[in-house]
């Protein structure tokens, strides 16, 4: 199963962006998610821990640490995606190696995805969260 932790990282950093006059807890957080806080707040450390959101040990809440403008989706990716611990595209272990195609297919498919998964991560460079958050005002 894909994990969502990327779409509800930039959720998040999109409501705290739209709501910087407040630090926003993770319950109210949870709320606009739709998911349990717990969830919320191991995804808000992985986001601490990159730099991109500021947290205080008894301050309820979280701010981001430096203007919209200045994130990008990339930032956000890196900061849930585990260091490569979570495979974009995974291939299967162990076809078949008597099979012609079974013991070649992962060297030809593995060039693929590295490709595909660095040309997402151009892009991902290219998308600030303020183009996010704007997005999302001008449908409110």
């Amino acid at each position: 199963m894909t994990s969502n932790r990327f779409a509800v990282a930039v959720h998040m950093m999109t409501l705290l962006d739209t709501n910087k006059a407040a630090r926003l807890t993770s319950d109210f957080i949870a709320g606009s998610v739709n998911t349990n806080p717990v969830v919320i707040r191991r995804i808000m450390g992985m986001l601490n821990k990159a730099g991109l959101v500021a947290t205080s040990a008894g301050v309820a809440g979280a701010v981001i640490t430096r203007p919209s403008s200045e994130i990008t989706l990339y930032d956000i990716y890196c900061a849930v995606h585990h260091n490569g611990q979570d495979e974009l595209f995974a291939v299967h272990e162990k076809p078949n190696p008597d099979c012609p195609v079974g013991r070649n297919i992962q060297s030809s498919i593995e060039s693929a995805f590295e490709q595909a998964r660095k040309a997402m991560e151009d892009k991902l460079s290219q998308i600030t969260l303020e183009q996010i958050a704007s997005d999302v005002k001008s449908k409110i």
